[in-house]
């Protein structure tokens, strides 16, 4: 726990169990926005063709989705949590080691 901590720059244990919790709302809730979306936009499983193509191309426009909803969900939720600074940090570095670091400058 405490190399967590350390690694986190984070002082108390109270923090990494906030943490934790605001990596499973967001996880959960972007993978529960994307379908949604996907329907308002048109593009719900009915309108991809039957089949393994059609399958494949609809999970895999989902996943892209899901991915940005989560970057702006942890942000929000850290904020809600009280832990904005942190998560903040922490996107900054995830997307600059995805090569995404131009958005920050």
């Amino acid at each position: 726990m405490e190399k967590l901590k350390q690694r986190w720059g984070i002082d108390s244990n109270f923090q990494i169990i906030v943490i934790c919790i605001v990596f499973a709302i967001t996880g959960s809730s972007s993978v529960y926005v994307a379908k949604p979306f996907l329907q308002w936009i048109g593009l719900s499983k009915a309108a991809f063709p039957d089949g393994i193509l059609g399958g494949f191309l609809y999970w895999t426009l989902r996943i892209l989705l899901i991915f940005p909803f989560y970057q702006v969900l942890l942000v929000v939720y850290g904020w809600l949590f009280g832990q904005f600074k942190f998560f903040w940090n922490f996107e900054k570095k995830m997307l600059s080691r995805m090569g995404l670091g131009f958005l920050f400058k």
